[in-house]
């Protein structure tokens, strides 16, 4: 049969890193590729006992259908968080659970793209929603992203000469640089999009996993009627439940809820249980606060060796949190040469181009430092620097 897919899938490519961890799935190579939780901090035994004691009296009631928005005692869990960590007052009939936060950008773009419609991303950003948003035919107008946040002159000019509809960001820990927005330029974005009228889009997977610094607020505190934030369980509980949030004004939530009730009727049920048990069972800022401890020696590490191995020109970000760092090579150089260098040398990283929607800068890369000890990020570095020594070697 000829022309059988839709348009809308035709030039989407498939997931960069995820064909990159079919590479790296041999034991011999150290991947600092994949965006991984460390599996020695999944709370394993927390996680057994609430699947057992989620069956004491609701056995029945467990396994069955549920409702679109997902179930009201988690979602209550998650306004009742915001509210203690973040100041925020956000109502649990704001909330929606989803599979994941992939699946709310997926909601999103469902709900509020068009084809055609202009929207900013960061530059370099996320590429789970470049590749979300491109399904809807979004038009994507990249912001660079500084240390501190985005190129705000650069944002100025986007909002001035095109008609944007929302504003997708990481304010906390950008996936894929490791940068954090500072409070000035949260109020000031939230300032420009209240000005143009424009959606920001919250996405805060990482924001609980700080070890340096200090917490800043929710952009949603300046531009709380704007503002759809998305959040995870992946990082803080374990990837494998598939459990994350929505929540947006009431006009939105709306429309979100049809689309849901589209895709997968709700989101697992079972799942839902089992996480909302564990966490009336145990602390989870002693959990979180663990997670905070490991990674940010991880971090520490990875700064460390590729500070002490790789040559002055190799220049990386210095993140307060969450799981990755960005590095550049020299003006010239090609990190997707380096990464079959380094795939010699049993090493992985993810270069740069993915993270883009156009116009990749050939010279970045992105590490993840969660996902090995110690010891085994300074042996990778180790073997990055060979791989780094000969790629300049071989380029002379």
């Amino acid at each position: 049969m000829e022309n059988i897919f839709a348009d809308r899938i035709s030039d989407v490519p498939r997931s960069f890193i995820r064909e990159i961890l079919k590479v790296t799935a041999t034991p011999e190579i150290i991947s600092f590729a994949g965006g991984l939780p460390n599996r020695d901090y999944f709370p394993i035994d927390g996680i057994r006992e609430a699947c057992a004691r989620i069956f004491d009296g609701d056995e029945k009631e467990i396994l069955q259908y549920s409702t679109t928005e997902g179930y009201p005692l988690l979602r209550g869990f998650i306004s009742d968080r915001y509210a203690k960590k973040k100041g925020l007052d956000v109502d649990p009939e704001s909330i929606i659970i989803t599979s994941g936060s992939q699946q709310g950008l997926d909601l999103i773009g469902k709900t509020l793209l068009n084809e055609g419609d202009s929207i900013i991303i960061e530059k370099p950003g996320y590429l789970g929603a470049i590749q979300a948003f491109s399904i809807y035919k979004a038009r994507f107008h990249p912001v660079p992203v500084l240390d501190d946040g985005p190129d705000m002159d650069a944002l100025g000019e986007i909002l001035s000469k095109n008609r944007i509809k929302l504003y997708y960001a990481v304010p906390n820990f950008q996936n894929p640089a490791g940068i954090s927005y500072s409070d000035e330029k949260r109020r000031a974005v939230a300032g420009l999009m209240e000005r143009h009228n424009v959606l920001f889009v919250e996405d805060d997977p990482y924001g609980e996993l700080r070890f340096l610094g200090e917490d800043l607020p929710s952009v949603r505190k300046y531009l709380p009627e704007n503002t759809i934030m998305l959040g995870s369980f992946s990082k803080i509980v374990a990837p494998a439940f598939r459990l994350g949030w929505l929540s947006a004004r009431s006009d939105i939530m709306e429309k979100i809820i049809v689309a849901k009730q589209a895709s997968d009727l709700h989101t697992n049920y079972f799942s839902q249980r089992v996480v909302y048990r564990y966490l009336m069972d145990n602390d989870i800022d002693a959990h979180i606060a663990a997670i905070r401890k490991a990674y940010g020696s991880q971090r520490n590490a990875m700064v460390e060796g590729l500070g002490r191995r790789m040559p002055a020109d190799f220049s990386f970000t210095l993140p307060e949190g969450g799981m990755f760092l960005w590095a550049r090579l020299p003006e010239g150089r090609s990190s997707m040469e380096l990464f079959d260098f380094a795939i010699g040398e049993k090493v992985a990283f993810v270069p740069g181009n993915p993270f883009y929607a156009f116009d990749p800068e050939p010279n970045t890369m992105r590490l993840n430092f969660t996902n090995s000890d110690e010891g085994t990020i300074d042996e990778g570095i180790k073997r990055l620097a060979k791989a780094y020594e000969k790629y300049i070697h071989s380029n002379k």
